[in-house]
């Protein structure tokens, strides 16, 4: 049995010897050789590059959230303007991110609108596929900012309660402290008017009682303020309790909206699928109807075959 000899370094002098004839130099072929074994990495689409920036964008949310979390719930170690900021900070990176996935949705629709030739049919599979890739990236995207809108909620629905608990201790202690200047006040006046009682009257005892009458009006008009006041107090306090509540429930209903647009997004899918379903399910039923006509014209030919043929034995004997 003869050997087999390996001839690859000749092809390869023979290569070299054939690239330097037509003028080719060292340098260009070594940098041609190291191309074929290094490929050059291929260059993205906008598409991905603005995805990835927008995931980009939402890990930097998250890390920004895991930073100042403790700064945020907790009141001994920022001040409410400190933490206001950071709220603000974060609602604005929500919105971007928010903007950067609609960017990329109206993209899609674009490219979708446009791959439909006529009569809104699709002209490639390859980029019926390649649209559908781009939907899951935006649904993997839209997906992670929840998740870190989702932790957000928590986080502010933790400040708000915790809003909610000083205010109503508050109202309380100010209903208290209202009620014993009142006790005091009536308590004060009952005293003066014993004073009054035990002392001898004097001759100027009608202008006594004009001064008496007089300071009890006072009295009186300071208690009616007093009251005014406590109600104008718990009629703001009830107020800022309100509009941090509905504040709370605004966010609430915006994540909830969040969602609605992801379960929108999964029924789409859904249901661009169920139409590639349909239209296999058509091209099958034709293929099936193709394939029944050809039967049925092979039976029929293979009838008129036999029965010729039997005619021609008959005939034949």
């Amino acid at each position: 049995m003869a050997r087999i000899k390996d001839r690859t370094e000749d092809f390869k002098d023979v290569v070299h010897r054939a690239m330097l004839s037509m003028g080719y130099s060292e340098s260009k072929l070594a940098a041609i050789l190291a191309s074929f074994i290094m490929h050059k990495p291929r260059q993205r689409s906008s598409f991905t590059q603005a995805a990835l920036k927008t995931l980009e964008s939402i890990e930097a949310l998250e890390k920004f959230l895991t930073k100042h979390k403790k700064d945020y719930v907790d009141l001994h170690r920022t001040t409410e303007h400190e933490r206001d900021s950071i709220e603000q900070e974060v609602t604005a990176f929500i919105k971007a991110c928010k903007e950067q996935i609609d960017i990329l949705k109206n993209n899609i629709n674009a490219e979708e609108s446009n791959s439909k030739g006529w009569l809104g049919l699709k002209d490639d599979h390859s980029n019926a596929d390649t649209i559908a890739h781009k939907h899951g990236v935006v649904l993997i995207s839209s997906e992670r900012l929840h998740t870190v809108t989702y932790q957000f909620d928590q986080l502010r629905a933790i400040r708000f309660q915790e809003a909610i608990n000083r205010a109503i201790p508050r109202r309380k202690l100010k209903r208290v402290a209202t009620f014993d200047s009142s006790n005091n006040s009536k308590s004060n006046n009952l005293e003066l008017k014993e004073h009054d009682n035990s002392e001898v009257r004097e001759p100027d005892e009608v202008q006594y009682d004009s001064i008496r009458v007089h300071q009890q009006l006072l009295d009186d008009e300071t208690r009616a303020l007093q009251v005014e006041l406590t109600n104008l107090l718990d009629a703001a306090q009830e107020t800022e309790t309100k509009m941090v509540e509905m504040s709370a429930l605004n966010h609430l209903m915006s994540t909830h909206v969040l969602q609605q647009a992801q379960q929108i997004e999964v029924l789409y899918e859904q249901a661009v699928e169920a139409t590639t379903n349909v239209e296999l399910g058509n091209k099958e039923l034709s293929q099936a109807i193709q394939r029944n006509s050809s039967s049925r014209t092979f039976l029929l030919l293979f009838l008129f075959v036999l029965t010729f043929s039997i005619l021609f034995l008959d005939w034949y004997n």
